[in-house]
């Protein structure tokens, strides 16, 4: 908890400096809310709420009793008795419960509108390394009445001022839903066959073409389709080649020619502004599996370990808004999975200056008549700001010490009978091994000042 809150702490601040305000949504939403928003495998992994109490029993029995004359319940009846028995469910991400707020508040929200959120979501998953029913998300989104390309170079800006605090390089996987589009185009690729591509084109790096291909193949894209662009999916070429093929492939797709602008004036931007510890790169097998998706997308990896899982990701979304409702409203932001940040900053031993206890003193007990006479330096060192604990008996020295150099209290404060006679504040540096007296309190407060 005390690593988790550390990046917490860090990503907060960082969305605040950027201008975002922080809101909270419910766990749980109507399943009306969030069916049909992420495509058919994201709508598969809601965690559904069966009804409660006496009106489950009643739905049961109604529904029970449909079923003898009605043929269309009984021929699909896993849709129609999940219908009767749940219409509440646990939320699947926070940007789709983000828009049925905006929806809600819209008369009372300032637009542009800068958000970010930090709280659990549940996916019906099976649960392993890096894949949790329950986890974490940090999004930062931004809803306007206008698209700006410059909201999407602030969210690549915003990424890596974090990571560079955390002192964890990264990569940004950048693509365009409109490219993806125009190529689809150009290889002859049905419409209705959109979703399929798109969902068996983002496991390219993970399970590779060929296990992609024979996945593409059995949902109806031809192999004459899918070699006319295997190309551009394994091209290893940089931004400018990258373009320079796209653009002669795409020469008669708008579609396609307006995700390349999209691109290109991001690239150059952040290549005049200059990125920290990220690097930018163009995936052009970067699909994103979220149907909202409608333009520019993100996905964030390790620098230095590009095959761990996906630690975020994000991009635009100008057409959800549509589906409660409102149009000419526009949407992008980023969402960092906290949980899986803070594996891999495990694995790369990131952690390793952060301590086990929030405590910075710890002040020895000597009895009740020495705590007594200490208390009052417990009291102004925590005034100060500075995490300060009391042991609680007074138990053998030692003992005392192991507790704090176990717990990694790089300080402790010894004030007995001695000390008190003298008037004097014995301070032990538990790291470095050092101790010396002081006069009085506020001498202490400096030391601890320049250490801590």
């Amino acid at each position: 908890m005390n690593k988790r809150n550390y990046l917490i702490q860090i990503i907060q601040k960082k969305f605040e400096l950027f201008g975002f305000e922080p809101i909270e949504t419910p766990s749980i939403e109507n399943i009306s809310t969030l069916i049909g928003k992420y495509g058919e495998e994201g709508d598969s992994l809601i965690f559904k709420l069966l009804h409660s109490g006496d009106f489950l029993k009643k739905q049961i029995l109604d529904f029970l009793k449909k079923t003898k004359n009605d043929q269309r319940i009984i021929n699909n009846v896993e849709k129609h008795f999940t219908e009767y028995v749940s219409n509440k469910a646990l939320r699947y991400d926070l940007t789709v419960p983000f828009v049925r707020y905006i929806v809600m508040h819209k008369n009372k929200i300032v637009f542009p509108f800068k958000r970010y959120q930090i709280q659990p979501v549940w996916r019906a998953d099976k649960p392993q390394k890096g894949r949790l029913r329950e986890f974490y998300q940090c999004d930062a989104d931004i809803i306007s009445f206008s698209s700006s390309l410059w909201e999407e170079i602030e969210l690549i800006q915003l990424c890596d001022e974090i990571f560079t605090k955390l002192n964890f390089p990264i990569i940004i996987y950048i693509n365009h839903r409109d490219i993806l589009k125009g190529l689809v185009e150009i290889a002859g690729i049905k419409n209705n066959l959109w979703k399929n591509f798109t969902t068996s084109l983002d496991k390219w790096n993970k399970i590779g073409r060929n296990l992609v291909k024979k996945e593409m193949l059995s949902k109806g894209i031809t192999s004459l389709s899918f070699d006319k662009l295997e190309f551009f999916f394994d091209m290893e070429e940089n931004f400018y080649n990258k373009k320079k093929h796209l653009t002669i492939a795409l020469q008669n797709s708008e579609i396609g020619k307006k995700g390349i602008q999209d691109i290109s004036f991001i690239y150059n931007n952040i290549k005049n502004i200059s990125l920290k510890k990220t690097k930018l790169e163009w995936n052009l097998s970067l699909a994103r599996g979220m149907s909202y998706y409608t333009g520019t997308i993100l996905e964030i990896v390790p620098f230095y370990n590009k095959s761990f899982i996906s630690i975020g990701g994000g991009g635009r979304y100008d057409q959800l808004a549509n589906l409660f409702g409102i149009n000419n409203t526009y949407g992008v932001g980023i969402s960092l999975g906290l949980d899986r940040i803070y594996l891999a900053m495990e694995h790369e031993n990131l952690f390793h200056t952060i301590s086990n206890s929030p405590s910075k003193v710890l002040f020895i007990n000597f009895g009740n008549e020495e705590v007594l006479y200490a208390y009052k330096m417990i009291k102004f060192l925590r005034k100060k700001g500075i995490s300060t604990q009391l042991y609680p008996n007074a138990e053998k020295i030692g003992k005392q010490f192991r507790y704090a150099n176990n717990k990694n209290i790089p300080f402790a404060i010894s004030i007995g009978k001695n000390e008190i006679h003298k008037n004097k504040i014995r301070m032990r540096d538990l790291q470095e091994k050092t101790e010396k007296e002081y006069d009085n309190i506020n001498d202490v407060v400096d030391q601890l000042t320049k250490k801590l």
